[in-house]
């Protein structure tokens, strides 16, 4: 038996380690692997820091991964690294500490950047994304000590955010290009309704303004937000949540074919076949997702290639949306618009604070919008993406899955 061969991974997070568990349990014995993360933690679960926002969980609540996890199984897990060079014809990684690491197979997981505003004063002490523990932590401290929260995007993360820093006794104003929350998401009426509980904690939305600068104290830390139409807004805070971009430096620095994300095909590799990628940064049939479920479906698939059984082929994902805060429920998976050739099943209780939408073509269910009652999303979510004939369901559908006996 020859030496083993070299993986390296280059990304800690939660698409890179989803693969080297499926490879683990695939084929334990493959390869030596090194790991690196730019971040001074082990793996943990970066859905769950809205709730260490909140105070519900703490860092190590959500450590997916622990030091003995890497040690029991072998992996060099080298922390605090950025890669910054492949060298793809020698088969060697650079980091910008020196360090040098060769490979037979390279898999990049290197995530994705949020995106800053490109406004004067995006820079300000007190200007924050919402991507990582270091973020989080900022955000408790600041809340510590300061009033005024403002946060730049009404989406998942910055509903998210918000809710957070309210927690914590912020008064918070979220600012939203578009006119209604969660625009991407949801439609018009479980918008309204998702506005209408988050007011009633104590939020207060500007929908359908533009940033125009962020503005700075004598201290030189923000003190407001200032408007295209002029109008300011005080912020002790300020929290960008307006959306991410796939971190793709490396692959590009490196010859690899990039379009707005690292490209990749049905088996995930890219253009160099010994170079595989998944997560964040990759564009996938020119998709690039920013969710949990497909990056462990094309770890899934990756893993299998890397375990040379060489069978899977990922084909792309149906996604769907949840919101992570406490006591407030929605859901919502497909094309929920509707639109031609579609039909609507609506009921609405305002009362209840419930509302389902669910969008029918042919004999299809095709998209599902949950608003209080959220119960049987996952039911919805699987006829969606099987593409199953729900002729004979048509009636129970909306009673949900026990009473279709699903």
């Amino acid at each position: 038996m020859g030496a083993k061969q070299k993986l390296v991974v280059v990304g800690n997070g939660m698409a890179g380690i989803r693969t080297v568990e499926e490879l683990l349990a695939l084929a334990p014995d493959l390869y030596d692997i090194t790991v690196f993360g730019a971040e001074p933690h082990t793996n943990y679960n970066r859905i769950l820091l809205s709730p260490v926002l909140t105070g519900e969980r703490t860092l190590q609540d959500i450590v997916l991964n622990d030091e003995a996890w890497y040690a029991r199984h072998g992996i060099r897990l080298l922390r605090n690294r950025k890669v910054t060079q492949v060298d793809r014809l020698r088969r060697i990684v650079r980091t910008d500490d020196g360090t040098e690491a060769p490979y037979d197979r390279l898999l990049l997981a290197t995530g994705s950047n949020p995106f800053i505003l490109p406004v004067p004063g995006n820079d300000l002490d007190g200007v924050v994304a919402f991507r990582d523990i270091g973020d989080v932590n900022r955000m408790i401290e600041a809340s510590s000590r300061y009033r005024h929260a403002v946060v730049i995007g009404g989406g998942l993360l910055g509903l998210e955010a918000a809710t957070g820093l309210a927690a914590r006794g912020m008064e918070v104003s979220v600012v939203h290009l578009g006119e209604a929350l969660l625009d991407r998401q949801l439609d018009t009426q479980a918008s309204a309704m998702l506005r209408h509980s988050l007011e009633a904690r104590g939020l207060t939305f500007l929908l359908g303004r533009q940033t125009h600068a962020i503005l700075a104290g004598d201290d030189g830390r923000v003190r407001a937000l200032r408007f295209a139409d002029g109008q300011e807004v005080a912020a002790d805070l300020v929290v960008m949540a307006v959306g991410v971009r796939p971190n793709t430096e490396l692959a590009a620095s490196c010859g690899l074919h990039v379009d707005r994300g690292v490209v990749v095909t049905d088996t995930l590799q890219t253009y160099d076949p010994r170079i595989y990628a998944v997560g964040e940064c990759v564009s996938h049939r020119g998709t690039a997702y920013g969710l949990v479920a497909p990056l462990f479906e094309q770890a899934k698939v990756a893993a299998n290639h890397l375990a040379l059984h060489g069978i899977g082929r990922y084909e792309g994902s149906v996604v769907s949306a949840k919101l992570k805060v406490t006591g407030i429920d929605l859901f919502s998976a497909g094309d929920f618009a509707g639109g031609a050739q579609t039909e609507s099943i609506t009921v609405a209780d305002a009362l209840d604070g419930v509302y389902k939408k669910l969008v029918i073509r042919g004999d299809k269910l095709v998209g599902a919008c949950l608003y209080g009652d959220t119960a049987d999303g996952a039911w919805y979510m699987r006829l969606i993406r099987d593409g199953q004939d729900i002729g004979g369901l048509r009636d129970q559908l909306m009673a949900g899955e026990s009473a279709a006996g699903g």
